[in-house]
């Protein structure tokens, strides 16, 4: 959004030595000490941790606005106002009192200034860190960076990517897609990279605002809206003609897949239907002549309500009820269902609409099953998250049980391991924050944005997951690996 608060609160000389030295991205709150997510007032220079770690650059600038009102306030007074900050590692700028990422600049130019000046010093901070690093590598066969695994040692092979404001959306999900489609190469190969610092996506993030202009700005989106749109695009893409010859006839040719049961959206296969593809069978039974209709439908991913006997918050003393598992919601999904009122069907014998059933059937699974929760429901005029936890596998998911045909199944080809795990922290779709967990090379990481820690089953089992990514076992053992 266009800020007016930029010309009174942006008075930071880069060059003046008043800006601390040092990467950006591990400066240090001056409260609590932490570096993650820091914040530089561009009033004054001071550092303090961000919105999502203990907001206390927010505090700064409502310490400076009290201030102001319990003193005289003189003419100069009048123009500082603590008011606009930068996230020293994405270099977005955020002003406190339009509560919004800004993407103007002052008359001078000021703001550009600073973040030229901030990515000059962890450009500078990272050659420094990295001589160091190789020297010391060179030197000792020991490194902080390096972990023992089966009595072998391996580097921490992950990178970050910047929030850009707000981008925590879309980075969760390229984060996930990373360990599964190839075909994200420009950006993505630079996750799996070890680079010490985090990767910027800002060339993704302006394409997407080019072709998706519902992501346009710096407000929180869905991540599942966004992993449909990208996934749409990309598919749409893909179609295009390349000297010549159809994209998606070159894909056909080289998938492996029998036409029978390739999977096509808008009449044509891409590497996205290949990998995501699924086909739904769905059937309606008219409940007054008991005429059945039957439709095969193409998805990339199954959306699943938790059943409404989960979804109220369990206390404390609930802890040894009944909890919500994923085969309870793909059984929600799978059932037959007696469609409300809203939802009469257009029986063609009856010639009108009837009350009916419905119930759906797979009638080919994907390489990879994507599985979103529906956590977000409208009640009224509210849109409020269900934060049920929801138990699900990383091994050994068995989905022949919803399979039209499961006789024609083998004992191996039906069983899915997880990959990867999105998850929603806050309430509400239009705030808080996502994360996810991705598995590559047998290790679990924990992506925070820019921040990317290793972690352990345990803890990813743990997690109120949004949208999970499941591959195939014997896609992934066989010659077709993904």
């Amino acid at each position: 959004m266009e800020c007016p608060h930029l010309g009174a609160s942006v008075c930071l000389a880069p060059d003046s030595g008043g800006v601390p030295q040092g990467s950006p991205s591990s400066w240090c709150c001056s409260v609590c000490r932490s570096n993650k997510s820091p914040w530089i007032c561009l009033t004054c220079s001071s550092v303090h941790c961000g919105r999502y770690v203990n907001g206390h650059a927010k505090k700064h600038y409502e310490d400076a606005q009290v201030s102001l009102t319990n003193h005289k306030k003189t003419e100069k007074q009048d123009k500082i106002q603590h008011t606009v900050c930068m996230d020293c590692s994405s270099y977005s700028t955020y002003c406190y009192r339009c509560d919004d990422f800004v993407v103007n600049d002052t008359k001078l130019g000021l703001v550009q200034k600073v973040r030229e000046h901030l990515q000059n010093l962890e450009n500078s901070a990272f050659t420094a860190d990295r001589h160091r690093k190789r020297k010391l590598l060179e030197n000792s066969s020991l490194n902080s960076k390096l972990l023992k695994i089966n009595g072998s040692t391996a580097a921490l092979c992950a990178t970050g990517l910047r929030n850009l404001g707000n981008t925590c959306f879309m980075n969760a999900i390229l984060q996930s897609l990373s360990s599964l489609v190839e075909e994200f190469r420009k950006t993505l190969c630079a996750l799996w990279q070890g680079s010490q610092t985090a990767f910027s996506p800002e060339s993704l993030f302006y394409v997407v605002w080019k072709i998706m202009p519902n992501f346009r700005g710096y407000q929180q989106q869905d991540a599942h809206e966004f992993m449909r749109y990208l996934l749409d695009h990309l598919h749409l893409e893909l179609q295009g003609d390349f000297n010549g010859v159809s994209r998606s006839v070159i894909l056909q040719e080289n998938s492996g897949l029998s036409t029978g049961s390739r999977c096509c959206i808008n009449g044509a296969s891409t590497v996205v239907t290949a990998i995501f593809g699924g086909i739904l069978q769905n059937e309606v039974n008219c409940l007054i002549c008991g005429t059945e209709s039957r439709k095969f439908d193409p998805f990339l991913d199954l959306s699943l309500d938790i059943p409404s006997q989960f979804r109220n918050k369990r206390s404390k003393n609930q802890e040894n009820g009944p909890m919500c598992t994923l085969r309870d919601c793909l059984r929600s999904f799978t059932d037959l269902e007696e469609l409300d009122e809203t939802e009469l069907y257009m029986c063609h014998k009856c010639k009108k609409k009837q009350k009916s059933t419905k119930k759906f059937w797979i009638q080919k699974l994907p390489k990879v099953l994507c599985l979103h929760l529906k956590r977000f429901h409208w009640t009224a005029f509210l849109r409020h998250k269900v934060d049920t936890y929801v138990e699900f596998p990383l091994r050994g998911l068995d989905m022949k049980c919803y399979l039209l045909e499961p006789e024609n199944s083998g004992p191996e080809s039906c069983l899915y391991d997880l990959a990867a795990v999105v998850v929603h922290h806050g309430s509400g779709v239009g705030s808080g924050h996502y994360t996810a967990y991705a598995t590559h090379e047998g290790r679990w990481f924990h992506f925070n944005d820019s921040t990317v820690t290793l972690t352990d089953e345990e803890t990813v089992v743990k997690a109120k997951a949004y949208i999970l990514f499941y591959v195939d076992r014997q896609a992934k053992s066989g010659s077709d690996k993904l």
